[in-house]
């Protein structure tokens, strides 16, 4: 069973930088997709970025490319999200999630979910 934790959630300001990580236990190349998620208060939750095991291949929502970056030290069982310019839609949970099935935008994917972080943008 692969286990998922998140951390570095906080309270920052716009225009600020956070780094989320997620440490997996595990994980293979087999399971190894992995993605970020997030949910904003009283919405669906969505797809912002994924990246392959290797790390070569990575995918992001629209609302997040260019200002986030996903990435993963499989040494370290860690993925990370590097999330600059943050803006005050970007308040969420935030989520890890590990698969097998490919590098997809969507929920079903994923067969494995952390308990979530919550980042808060204040104006």
């Amino acid at each position: 069973q692969v286990q998922l934790v998140e951390s570095g959630g906080g309270l920052v300001q716009a225009g600020s930088s956070l780094r989320l990580s997620c440490v997996a236990s595990r994980l293979t190349s087999s399971n190894g997709y992995m993605a970020w998620f997030r949910q904003a208060p009283g919405k669906e939750r969505v797809f912002a970025a994924g990246i392959t095991w290797t790390g070569r291949s990575t995918l992001y929502d629209d609302s997040v490319r260019g200002r986030f970056t996903i990435s993963r030290n499989n040494a370290k069982n860690t993925v990370y999200l590097q999330m600059n310019t943050l803006k005050p839609e970007d308040t969420a949970v935030y989520y890890c999630a590990a698969g097998r099935e490919g590098l997809y935008r969507t929920r079903s994917a994923y067969n494995y979910w952390g308990q979530g972080t919550q980042v808060t943008v204040s104006s």
